[in-house]
């Protein structure tokens, strides 16, 4: 399983709440922040994933998070 599908199961695990950045590094305990940056954009926009300013589900605090809303 690449880091992409491990991301989207993540997010589509906790659909169709919002995960942020850090906290999909954390959850799938990858090197760096960034990486959990890159794949979510590269999510974004397909498939009924979107990047915007919410609450993270997870760690509460508001910042640039991701979701996945069932089509």
């Amino acid at each position: 399983m690449t880091v992409l599908d491990k991301v989207r199961a993540l997010i589509e695990r906790l659909s169709p709440e919002s995960i942020c950045d850090d906290c999909i590094t954390e959850r799938l305990d990858l090197s760096a922040t960034s990486q959990g940056n890159r794949k979510s954009r590269e999510l974004a926009g397909a498939d009924g994933f979107e990047r915007h300013i919410d609450v993270c589900a997870l760690c509460k605090r508001r910042k640039t998070v991701i979701r996945h809303i069932p089509g």
